[in-house]
């Protein structure tokens, strides 16, 4: 099966790059509500899936053990832009767990975002794992080893009683066996799995819903999520595509993207998840896909609607303002 075009880039009155796309929305029972392209492919959450791993730091009770604030649960779900905020956030949810960030396993990065990058260049010699952009989920990784007794070293290998219990949750959260041959190594250096794309919506739809979960784990699950929506620039940053999308709907969307052209979304209101993978990686692509998709469960004509069109179908600009093309979604985004 062929994925279809879900975006377009074009350049003058010509069509200058196409992107191909696969994507689901499921509700709280797994039922598929609309889709496109092959949703059962497939694909490597990356980032996208980092609520999941952060139930062990809820369920453990470590989070309530070390009192982490919403803001501190939010940045154990993220992928920050390595702003002062999100670095000292980082470093509080060690120091609650009386750690530092010598026991961070994620290695470090100057950030990508260009703003960012050039204050932290102005401000600190080099960048360490507290700037990581998975700093926070690393940070909860500790604190929930730290609470259940887990040795902390090693905690990102693949036969880590952590990583072992983050593999379990979700087997049960996207309904799939995971074994070797779906692992891979993700940037933060942690295992990566690959899931159907349907089963990541379906795990999503799950943790919104409380839908065939244990009563400990859909309360889990529901606090992370609120986490995220209550302080959306720690589940990311400023200027960011998943923070301006929970705040653009304070409490009606919950966002989360992905390296390599995915990008998650559930609506509590709704009831629904929904999970979108741009097949060549491209990450403007996956926003725009994520941005129409979920301008289809908002009033036509309304604020949050409109807001949501406007952000899949953008202009581009050139270096002296002119307008040079547009990035658009096609129609199979509506069909």
């Amino acid at each position: 099966m062929q994925n279809p075009v879900t975006v377009e880039v074009t350049r003058g009155k010509l069509v200058e790059s196409r992107h191909r796309g696969l994507g689901v929305v499921v509700d709280g029972d797994g039922k598929t509500v609309f889709s496109f392209g092959e949703a059962d492919a497939r694909v490597f959450p990356r980032s996208a899936c980092k609520a999941m791993q952060a139930l062990p730091l809820i369920e453990s009770g470590a989070a309530d053990a070390f009192g982490l604030s919403t803001s501190e649960l939010a940045l154990s779900c993220s992928s920050h832009s390595g702003e002062d905020a999100h670095v000292a956030t980082a470093a509080s949810i060690l120091s609650k767990a009386g750690r530092d960030l010598s026991a961070l396993e994620c290695g470090a990065h100057w950030a990508s975002d260009p703003t960012v990058l050039i204050h932290q260049a102005r401000t600190i010699e080099k960048p360490t794992a507290l700037h990581n952009n998975c700093s926070g989920k690393h940070s909860g990784f500790v604190c929930a080893c730290v609470q259940a007794g887990f040795e902390v070293k090693g905690y990102i290998d693949y036969d880590h009683p952590l990583q072992q219990e983050i593999r379990g949750t979700m087997e049960v959260l996207t309904g799939s066996v995971i074994g070797q041959d779906a692992c891979g190594t993700d940037g933060c250096s942690i295992p990566a799995y690959a899931v159907p794309l349907k089963g990541l919506a379906h795990g999503f739809a799950k943790m919104l819903t409380g839908n065939t979960l244990s009563a400990e784990r859909a309360k889990a699950s529901r606090r992370l999520m609120e986490a995220c929506m209550a302080e959306p620039f720690y589940v990311a940053g400023t200027n960011r595509a998943c923070t301006k999308l929970m705040q653009i709907a304070p409490g009606k969307i919950f966002a989360k993207t992905g390296a390599e052209g995915v990008f998650i979304a559930a609506l509590p209101e709704q009831g629904l998840a929904m999970a979108v993978k741009c097949e060549d990686g491209t990450t403007r692509a996956a926003e725009a896909m994520i941005f129409a998709l979920l301008s289809r469960y908002f009033e036509k004509g309304g604020e949050v609607h409109e807001k949501l069109l406007s952000m899949a179908n953008k202009s581009m600009s050139n270096w002296n303002g002119m307008h040079v093309g547009d990035v658009r979604v096609t129609d199979a985004m509506f069909a």
